[in-house]
């Protein structure tokens, strides 16, 4: 097994909620921190000091992915699945002022500015996105190292070299596969679709009733950062005078619609698929909903990492599209079976290859998640088990290689835009997929995934999301770094 993950992996571990803009450096090091305060950590009422040190991708582009904006919170004790959002900089504000923290009953001085430590020419050997903890009590110091592997994963001490799964990997599954071919030979042999295959792996961890009760979960997330996205105007944070404009496209479809942005989304989805929409009009909304995720995200808005913050605009301005668009009314298992399958692909990738833009490129954010996508559209549109893996190999086949260049290490430019564009590439992989034969095809998604993981290994670093490459050197606009 090459990639980032061993042992079995449920779809949920890689759909999560999480707060923007950056899942490997944004959400894993609040998990990171939250498991160190938990698990790893001297007693906390005996803390004198506590200071983090971020090294490698999380030094160098750490302040525009709020990376110590994370480490603040958790540090805090907020959740990023339950942190009221419209507070986060009150939040930080005060810490930064008072420079006093209180962590199990001890108050111990905590400065942000000197206590959170970036060293952006220094690399920890397991990883590019690695961080320490060191504290000190009345008996000496102790030191943690965890390293955020993509999609909100993190490994820590005691764990297996890049175990990626929040499972236990003594579980059995009734369908285990470490390739999409083995997979498919799973659903060949038990006459199920790709969803029934999925679930049946699902029920090791939760009922019939829970899967999909966490599924609709997850889609509500999505659609309220489709919906925040799409009726919020003004300036993205982070000093690169990015403009919204999800908002601007929605208004150039509908006009400034009185009273949609207290409709509910699913009130709102279904007022635009009871309009009459041109091709045009159909390609701007899509590009629309996953400008507004992304716009969300940069914001420090919740999203759901699909499979990661950066990419999480694609899946559900696919499924957006499905649900507005689909020439047929939606099934109404169709958002459970969606979410099902995309995040089955998504596993594929992590066990072959990476979801991780500081190992991969952003052909592991922006591929993966089209390939999750164009599958998962494809299996809600009828497709045979072989089409499935078609659509999300053609996706996959067609970001080979793509590189990521955050300019002034923000998550805005080019990623914004290349979430529409990964949602375009997977309707477009979805429909060529359902029109043709697998038995035509030449390329196989195991392949494409090996290919993708030989990619990354020859990409050089100034590409993985280090801010020393590409576009993030070639603009004329420039946001200093730490």
């Amino acid at each position: 097994m090459n990639g980032d993950a061993v042992g079995p992996l449920s779809v949920f571990d890689m759909l999560k909620v999480g707060i923007g803009p950056s899942s490997s450096h944004t959400l894993g090091p609040w998990r990171a921190v939250q498991r160190w305060l938990a698990d790893d950590a001297p007693p906390l009422g005996e803390l004198r000091t506590v200071d983090v040190h971020l090294y490698g991708s999380l030094a160098l582009t750490g302040i525009g992915h709020a990376t110590d904006q994370a480490i603040m919170l958790a540090l805090l004790g907020h959740d990023p699945e339950t942190v009221e959002v419209d507070r986060i900089q009150q939040y930080l504000t005060r810490l930064r002022a008072e420079s006093v923290l209180s962590i199990g009953g001890a108050t111990i001085p905590f400065d942000p500015a000197t206590n959170i430590v970036f060293h952006p020419d220094e690399r920890l050997p397991g990883h590019p996105n690695g961080m320490r903890i060191i504290a000190s009590t009345a008996g000496g110091h102790t030191e943690a190292d965890y390293y955020s592997i993509g999609g909100g994963f993190v490994v820590g001490p005691g764990d297996a070299e890049q175990a990626g799964s929040s499972t236990d990997t003594l579980i059995d599954l009734p369908y285990p596969s470490s390739t999409p071919a083995e997979f498919r030979t799973h659903c060949i042999s038990s006459g199920g679709s790709v969803a029934q295959t999925v679930w049946e792996n699902e029920l090791t961890w939760r009922s019939d009733g829970e899967i999909r009760r966490d599924a609709l979960a997850l889609w509500d997330v999505m659609a309220a950062s489709i919906h925040r996205g799409c009726h919020t105007e003004g300036e993205l944070p982070g000093g690169l005078g990015v403009r919204r404009r999800a908002r601007r496209l929605v208004c150039g479809l509908v006009g400034d619609a009185p009273g949609s942005s207290t409709t509910s989304p699913a009130e709102w989805l279904a007022s635009i698929r009871s309009r009459t929409n041109s091709f045009t009009e159909v390609l701007t909304w899509v590009s629309a909903f996953a400008l507004a995720v992304n716009e969300e995200n940069a914001a420090l808005g919740r999203v759901v990492t699909a499979p990661t913050n950066g990419a999480a605009g694609v899946v559900p301005a696919v499924l957006a599209y499905h649900l507005c668009f689909a020439d047929e009314p939606p099934a109404d298992n169709d958002i459970v079976d969606f979410l099902l399958v995309a995040g089955e692909i998504a596993t594929q990738f992590k066990k072959g290859a990476t979801i991780s833009a500081a190992m991969g490129g952003c052909q592991a954010e922006i591929g993966v998640s089209s390939a999750m996508a164009a599958g998962a559209l494809a299996a809600v549109r009828g497709a045979s088990v072989d089409q499935v893996f078609m659509a999300a190999e053609i996706a996959t086949e067609h970001h080979l290689g793509l590189t990521c260049d955050p300019v002034g290490g923000l998550v805005q430019v080019p990623c914004i835009e290349r979430n529409t564009m990964g949602a375009v590439k997977a309707i477009n992989a979805a429909e060529l997929a359902l029109a043709g034969d697998p038995d035509d095809a030449r390329v196989s998604l195991t392949d494409a995934i090996a290919t993708l993981h030989a990619t990354a290994l020859d990409m050089a670093d100034s590409y993985k999301e280090t801010s020393r490459g590409g576009l993030a050197v070639n603009v004329s606009v420039r946001v200093p770094e730490c």
